[in-house]
């Protein structure tokens, strides 16, 4: 089920209603309900992984209780590992186990020894990295007497699979989310009005930008070899503003919708293209991952104690195994380190916790530095992003190659804007325009328009909602609905 979808349009009124209307005032229902529709809602991609969800949820369960009530450390490390090694093995099978095989015959095939290998021909789980990661948080922390184990099954089982967050995060933490469902909810207008507006947003991010932007990032992706290099660089730049806007796009639909029920999740995006330099950017970009490596993997390791080689030690492993859960792939290896790389300067200098105000802080337009650093940070993600949409290692190299070529050549950038007034049109640079427009008249905010009521006369902000949502339904009916793409992680 798609938040952009009208099997959704359906399934949320139903569940609001009997949310605050025949639930009312008892949240041990409220989360009974939120349990059986989140069900639903993930049994609706396939009923058998379902099943998966609920193993993984019972095996967390029982190891916390055990892990609290184990009379030896050794119980405790038991109980823990038997719980970390499951899930990990879970994901590694599903998501994992064809790389490693194929990457193994590559290998030996180098060394003249040719084997053929077994895959597995499994379709992905979906949301399997998210909820994985969300079981892993909790029983760390039990593990690490930060939290107690949940007793009651049905809040824990709603913390792990709250359908807003259940497909593609944010990445919540038990210390955050399970306060929130064990406590009474009371409807909050302000608070639903304010979900409402940042659905709203989202929906025009995803369904307006990013689903415009991917016809064409895919179109020129796909037949790069056909295409001038200034042509790819628009290329990039539509998968750039494509995948921010389909992840915060669905971020924003998730973080709105878990307010309709009262719940505040984790922010997971701050204007991110607004970036001063790449370790801004990390603070910025996919919050909640971003912050679980750092909490669970680069301060255990060490962080950035121990001198200058462990530091570095530990961004290029914290980069490289981000870069490897988002999927199977060299690809996203070569992402991952390309970042660390970026981030270096930043990691030996100490420079990375320099810019962590709001850029123009109290300034409508940014100093010419700013705007420097804030294009430097871009474009060198922009580069990195070639290496995530690309389907090889070749591929990337390949278009990056061809994108640098024929730059100085006039009839290069003719074919490009002949690509732009012939395949594109002028109403998606128009978009993208109003589109970075209001992020950066928002981007004090946690969304773009969150603040609007005080920035328009009330029949100006409804008519700005009724444009938006004119838009919306415009779009969705030209046929370029497509999946978020981090449902495939």
């Amino acid at each position: 089920m798609l938040f952009n979808s009208l099997s959704f349009t359906f399934f949320l009124p139903i569940v609001f209603f009997l949310y605050w209307f025949v639930t009312k005032n008892n949240y041990r229902q409220q989360n009974t309900l939120l349990l059986i529709s989140s069900y639903f809602f993930y049994a609706c991609w396939d009923y058998r992984f379902l099943f998966l969800l609920m193993f993984s949820t019972l095996l967390d369960y029982f190891s916390g209780l055990k892990m609290n009530s184990a009379k030896s450390q050794a119980m405790k490390r038991t109980w823990f590992w038997l719980s970390v090694i499951i899930n990990l093995g879970f994901l590694a099978i599903f998501k994992y186990y064809n790389f490693f095989a194929a990457s193994f015959a590559e290998s030996l095939s180098l060394a003249g020894i040719h084997v053929s290998f077994w895959t597995l021909q499994v379709i992905l789980p979906v949301g399997i990295s998210f909820y994985t990661f969300h079981g892993l948080s909790y029983v760390i922390d039990i593990y690490n007497d930060k939290i107690k184990a949940e007793k009651n099954f049905v809040d824990y089982a709603v913390f792990v699979s709250f359908f807003p967050l259940l497909v593609a995060g944010p990445i919540e933490r038990a210390t955050h989310l399970l306060p929130q469902i064990q406590r009474n909810r009371v409807f909050n207008t302000t608070q639903a009005i304010d979900g409402l507006r940042q659905i709203l947003w989202g929906l025009f991010k995803k369904i307006v930008i990013a689903d415009s932007c991917a016809q064409f990032a895919n179109q020129i992706f796909n037949n790069s070899h056909a295409y001038s290099g200034p042509t790819l660089i628009l290329g990039a730049l539509f998968f750039t503003f494509q995948i921010y806007c389909d992840f915060s796009g669905y971020s924003d639909i998730a973080l709105g919708t878990a307010r309709l029920f009262g719940i505040e999740l984790l922010r997971n995006f701050a204007f991110p293209y607004f970036s001063r330099d790449i370790a801004e950017f990390w603070r910025r970009w996919h919050i909640s991952l971003s912050s679980w490596f750092r909490d669970y993997l680069y301060i255990p390791l060490g962080g950035s104690k121990g001198g200058t080689i462990k530091k570095v030690r530990n961004t290029f492993i914290i980069f490289i195994v981000s870069g490897f859960w988002h999927g199977a792939n060299w690809t996203f290896i070569m992402w991952g380190f390309l970042n660390a790389l970026y981030i270096m300067p930043s990691i030996l200098f100490n420079t990375n916790r320099t810019n962590l105000d709001i850029i123009a802080q109290g300034r409508v337009f940014p100093s010419l530095r700013e705007f420097m650093q804030m294009l430097l940070t871009f474009s060198l993600t922009v580069i990195a992003w070639i290496f995530f949409r690309a389907k090889s290692m070749r591929q990337a190299f390949e278009y990056i190659q061809d994108m640098f070529s024929g730059l100085f050549f006039k009839t290069q950038y003719e074919k490009a804007l002949h690509f732009i007034s012939g395949e594109v049109g002028y109403v998606l640079p128009c978009l993208l325009l109003f589109f970075m427009t209001a992020e950066w008249l928002g981007r004090k905010q946690q969304y773009a328009i969150q603040n609007i009521s005080f920035r328009f006369s009330k029949p100006l902000r409804w008519a700005f909602y009724y444009g938006l949502v004119l838009i919306i339904f415009y779009f969705a009916g030209s046929g370029k609905e497509q999946e978020f793409i981090y449902f495939q992680f």
